[in-house]
């Protein structure tokens, strides 16, 4: 059943996947996604990686610490969502043979 199998060509493709995964993750983290909530009133930003770049808050919300922290959980839990939709889409076009022009 595995007579005709080449594994030295079974090799070359899986280092040719490896090395292509790789080079998606690395652009991946180069990535920014932004999330907004309050209408703008807090903003935040992730890299490719999940990790928070940065945090943008109105003034205005300083003096109410109760909406800070919902409209900061919000835009956090939303830039999170989007890195992780970002992360399933990449894989996905992985496995469908994206990567090496196919389809």
């Amino acid at each position: 059943m595995f007579d005709k199998i080449d594994m030295q060509e079974i090799g070359k493709v899986f280092q040719e996947i490896q090395e292509k995964a790789k080079q998606i993750e690395e652009e991946s983290e180069k990535r920014i996604f932004s999330a907004k909530s309050g209408g703008g009133m807090v903003e935040v930003s992730a890299n490719g990686k999940g990790e928070i770049v940065d945090v943008k808050i109105d003034d205005s919300l300083l003096e109410d610490r109760e909406a800070l922290e919902i409209l900061l959980i919000s835009a956090i839990n939303d830039v999170l969502k989007m890195v992780e939709e970002n992360r399933k889409s990449m894989a996905m076009n992985m496995m469908s043979g994206n990567l090496f022009g196919q389809r």
